[in-house]
């Protein structure tokens, strides 16, 4: 692995112990409780967590995209779940701050970058996944406000959120035709639905949300009217990266686990770790989370540079890493045999939260079908 400078192996090694200290002792309660720590997610704010790519004169942090990806490879070491609420949180953060206008910025940012007000991003519908360009959710020019209406999907922190940054149509003209606005939690006619019951994420909530009539004033739109879809998707470039380093960390504790495992159980006359066999699988699993690293940091580069190459890399890189992430977990869980089946071991629960960033921020098919197409472009 390349070497990290001396800042950003200090903040390693503060996320580290952050990690060990306030999530570590909890994740096994926040996924059995379905529990959103809000305070936990504070004290994170408190430590720049907040707005990690945000501009410093608000509360951001200012830091590279690099420095996000450690970050969140760090916290998803202990607890996946909440590690990939805070890069959605930070993708939300980052849009405002690149998109919104001045009074937008100076309102939300303050409380966004210390996390004492969190965020949700809705661009999914019901029957609007994959092709972003369809979505439904429609905004009405109303004076100099806007009225909502809609319905979004599979929404992180929704419920709990103080502002949704939402994709919303003011135009018939598929993607171009597609307007980011952000709405408060306290605006009337804002619903949501019951916390869908998931395979795993469970320490966040994951909500439809209901815009019925629901008036905002123009002012809360980002960028002009038709800017949406390019922003969304701007945003994306940034959450493929986090997610991607969310899978990193996740495999890693993972791997971890199964070193130590296969040190301490002995069979056959021995410590497991001397079956050949074994050492060859922990080898592939090894070498599979060094090539993930080495996509996302070169992704991660790609974005602060404004590389041409940005939006292939940064797919390409959140394909391999949450395939790479999900993959280690699951044999994992097959060389603790019976144990990893059981909770307190902490496999099963890794496996079932990387399961859905093959998923999420674009399925791993249509990463491939973006690289594909900017090949065959080239």
């Amino acid at each position: 692995m390349e070497e990290l400078t001396p800042d950003q192996e200090a903040v390693v090694e503060m996320v580290r112990d952050f990690a060990a200290a306030e999530l570590a002792p909890h994740t096994a309660a926040w996924d059995e409780d379905k529990h959103f720590p809000v305070d936990v997610l504070a004290k994170a704010g408190e430590l720049g967590m907040g707005g990690i790519y945000v501009s410093e004169d608000h509360g951001g942090s200012a830091l590279s995209r690099t420095d996000a990806a450690l970050i969140f490879e760090e916290l998803a070491a202990v607890d996946p779940s909440i590690a990939a609420y805070i890069s959605i949180h930070n993708m939300v953060a980052w849009m405002i701050d690149a998109f919104g206008n001045q009074d937008l910025r100076a309102r939300l940012l303050p409380g966004l970058t210390a996390m004492t007000e969190l965020s949700s991003y809705c661009l999914s519908e019901p029957g609007v996944g994959s092709d972003a360009a369809a979505i439904t959710t429609r905004a009405v020019p109303d004076g100099e406000d806007y009225l909502i209406n809609g319905t979004k999907q599979f929404i992180s922190g929704a419920g709990a959120s103080a502002w949704y940054l939402v994709m919303v149509r003011t135009a018939d003209s598929g993607s171009r035709g597609i307007t980011a606005v952000v709405v408060p939690h306290d605006a009337p006619g804002l619903s949501f639905g019951a916390n869908e019951k998931k395979m795993g994420w469970r320490a966040q909530p994951t909500r439809q949300v209901v815009f019925e009539n629901v008036r905002i004033p123009q002012s809360n739109r980002l960028g002009s009217e038709g800017d949406g879809f390019g922003i969304a998707m701007k945003g994306l470039n940034g959450g493929r990266v986090n997610i991607g380093a969310c899978s990193l960390g996740g495999g890693r504790a993972a791997l971890e686990k199964s070193i130590a495992y296969l040190k301490e159980r002995q069979a056959f006359g021995g410590p497991l770790i001397e079956k050949q066999h074994l050492l060859f699988e922990i080898a592939h699993m090894d070498t599979e989370l060094e090539l993930a690293r080495t996509m996302l940091r070169r992704a991660a580069r790609a974005l602060d540079a404004g590389a041409p190459d940005t939006v292939k890399l940064c797919a390409m890189a959140k394909w391999v890493a949450t395939d790479a992430g999900f993959h280690v977990a699951n044999q994992a869980l097959q060389l603790h045999g019976g144990y990893g089946y059981l909770s307190e071991y902490g496999l099963e629960k890794l496996v079932r939260d990387l399961r859905v960033h093959q998923i999420l921020e674009g399925s791993n098919e249509i990463m491939q079908l973006i690289v594909g197409r900017l090949a065959v472009e080239r």
